[in-house]
């Protein structure tokens, strides 16, 4: 067995989308070739309404997948297929874009007025790209919900675990979505396959996961010289909001803190094909790219119907 190095840590930034929804986003935009195949995550957790009442109002997308993921508050969602729904807390949509549709998704808040839930992006490969749309809309009460002898537990979204299959299925990627809890002090062993790109993502409480990363420097300054060079400090801890991009190896490793740490594992095998992006429609070329932006336009994006 070959425990993953961490590759980075990675603060989640303050970022504004939608209609003016505040959100942190963990990574996405740029250079994504380290998730391949997944585009972008963002955690879009809020206590102050105002903050994400106006929502994501209609937009389209086309050769993608969008993963929702709720803890707190509602989703409300509809798209240019007439498909209507709600997602609740503990609810999941795996929604395949494919040849494009045009949708929107407005948050509301719990009683107490919180809303926290997480947006995944996953790429298609060329091939699936025009492929009709697609959604596994998936209840709470139908995820797996696993407890180990030390008090570990893991929610089984997408992919294999502990012997059991995650309700969601047919996707190219062959991805694994994992919501992972590990009590205060605990040390855990999980396993990943070796073929895919991985990373956590931590919600609660913290830990690390830097049992088989190689040696850094330590942080110094320079004897005398005020405002000298200092080494950068690795992060010993991934906390709140913290992403942990993995290496190569068959496992990961964490201990817990002293609050324990909950995260989102995900991985998912590269597809390794030339990305052009250029917000919501995600193609392999330029003219790709240009084209499905000409169709939105003349109104014949929906391919599909």
């Amino acid at each position: 067995m070959s425990i993953r190095p961490v590759q980075r840590i990675i603060e989640s930034t303050p970022t504004v989308e939608g209609a003016g929804v505040r959100l942190r986003r963990a990574f996405g935009f740029g250079d994504t070739s380290d998730f391949d195949p997944f585009l972008l995550l963002d955690d879009f957790r809020n206590d102050n309404p105002r903050d994400f009442l106006a929502g994501f109002p209609w937009h389209p997308h086309r050769g993608i997948e969008t993963i929702t993921y709720v803890l707190a508050g509602t989703v409300e969602h509809g798209d240019s297929l007439g498909n209507r729904g709600s997602l609740g807390s503990g609810d999941v949509q795996w929604m395949t874009a494919g040849s494009g549709i045009l949708h929107q998704e407005m948050p509301q808040g719990d009683p107490q007025g919180r809303m926290h839930g997480f947006q995944l992006w996953a790429n298609l490969p060329s091939s699936l790209k025009m492929t009709a749309p697609r959604y596994q809309d998936i209840a709470a009460r139908d995820i797996q919900d696993l407890t180990d002898d030390d008090g570990t537990r893991v929610r089984v979204i997408c992919g294999e675990f502990w012997g059991r299959r995650g309700p969601v299925d047919g996707i190219a990627a062959d991805p694994s979505y994992l919501d992972v809890f590990v009590p205060p002090g605990r040390r855990k062993r999980l396993a990943v396959d070796t073929r895919r790109h991985a990373f956590a993502y931590v919600f609660e409480g913290g830990g690390s996961f830097r049992d088989a990363s190689p040696p850094r420097e330590v942080a110094t300054e320079a004897v005398g010289e005020v405002g000298g060079p200092t080494a950068a400090r690795w992060p010993e801890e991934a906390g709140d909001r913290s992403l942990v991009l993995f290496d190569a190896g068959d496992e990961v490793v964490v201990q817990a803190g002293e609050r324990g740490i909950r995260f989102l594992l995900v991985s998912g095998k590269p597809i390794e094909e030339p990305v052009a992006w250029y917000g919501p429609i995600v193609m392999n070329t330029k003219d790709e790219l240009r084209q499905a932006y000409r169709e939105l336009e003349e109104g014949t994006f929906i391919r599909n119907r």
